[in-house]
Order: C-alpha cells, then structure tokens, then sequence
C-alpha cells in the first residue's frame, strides 16, 4: 500500500475546500500520520462478513459508474493483507462495470454494517480474471452450497482504506438478524404456552 487514504483522496482542490471550510489542519495531521500496510484482523473481519457493497468504476467517457454487488455472506474473499476477490456471477449481462475496469483500473468500494452503523471505503485497483487463466485463485473463491453462474473473477489490489463516521447511517436489519434478536423471546413464549397448555389440562 503505496499511500495513505488521505494522501490519495485530498487533492489539491479538496485541500482547498477543506481550508475554506477549517477543517485543513486536522485532515494534514491525517495525511501525516495516519498510514497502515495492509488489511488488519479488523478490516478482513468484517469485509468477510459483507454479503454486499457498492462498487464505483470509471467510464471510458470519464462518467462514474456504482453498481451494487451482492451474494451470501462472505462472498467476498480475503486472499491476503493487501488483495481481495470475488466470482462474478451471471446477472443482467450489461457489463458496465466490466468494461470500464479494462480501460481504467482504478475503482472505488464501500462496505456498509447497516445494523453496526459502520462503512469501509476502499481505494484499489481491479483486476478481471478469466475462470479458465487460474483455477486455483478459483478454488479460493469458490462458495460451497451457492448455485450461481460464474463467469469471471474480480481481484483488488487495495492501495488505500478509511473507516467511515456512522453519521446518516440508517439502522437497517437483515431477516436473520431480526430473528436471531428475537430468538430468545419466541422461545419464552414457547415455554409459557406450553406451561399454559398444562395448567389447563390439569
């Protein structure tokens, strides 16, 4: 990892916007100081918990394409500190996303915990690979029990990564959470109304 998020993402204009608004000197102290080599046990945790996220790539037209990219939980694969990758599967067979990374490399993600109110944004460069070109890379990305139709890899050379404030973040909860947090008083009420059940047969 060459630079640090803020290196890479305040350029000179967004220096300028940060002196007009005040917030320059703390964002240099980040610039300065704030550098990690690699993906850490927290960033690979929780990116291997995303069953989502959105993905921003760059047009041969110089427009910014985000697409959404989804699958089940931990489709998304750590391969080491600094790389990450998923199989493209089969979908509305666009290919924006696609084409654009085979002209411009540089692509952007952000992972989102609605429920933990957390966001990972991602700086990398893309890579496609074709399923027949690496087998191996394959098996590591492969998910057991999924039925999909793959039709190439994607690999992420991170370069930068910040964590994001939870400001504005909706609280949002998947199925299997909302019944995972429940659980406890379904089973309650199970056990009274068996308890019930008794007294009135008795």
């Amino acid at each position: 990892m060459a630079k640090n998020f803020a290196t890479m993402a305040f350029t000179d204009t967004v220096k300028a916007m940060q002196e007009k608004a005040g917030s320059r000197s703390s964002y240099a102290r980040m610039e300065r100081d704030v550098y990690v080599d690699g993906l850490t046990e927290n960033e690979m945790s929780f990116i291997a918990e995303r069953d989502s996220f959105y993905l921003a790539s760059i047009g041969e037209n110089d427009f910014p394409y985000i697409q959404h990219r989804g699958g089940p939980k931990g489709f998304i694969k750590i391969l080491d500190e600094k790389r990450i990758g998923f199989i493209d599967f089969r979908g509305n067979m666009q290919y924006i996303t696609v084409g654009n990374i085979t002209t411009h490399h540089n692509v952007a993600l952000i992972m989102v915990d609605y429920s933990a109110r957390t966001r990972l944004k991602i700086l990398a460069k893309a890579e496609i690979v074709e399923l027949k070109d690496d087998p191996s890379l394959y098996a590591l990305l492969d998910l057991e029990k999924y039925t999909f139709k793959p039709e190439r890899m994607m690999v992420f050379h991170i370069e930068a990564y910040d964590w994001n404030c939870p400001q504005h973040i909706t609280p949002r909860y998947t199925v299997e959470e909302i019944e995972a947090a429940f659980a406890g008083q379904r089973n309650y009420i199970t056990k009274l109304e068996a308890e019930l059940k008794l007294l009135k047969n008795k």
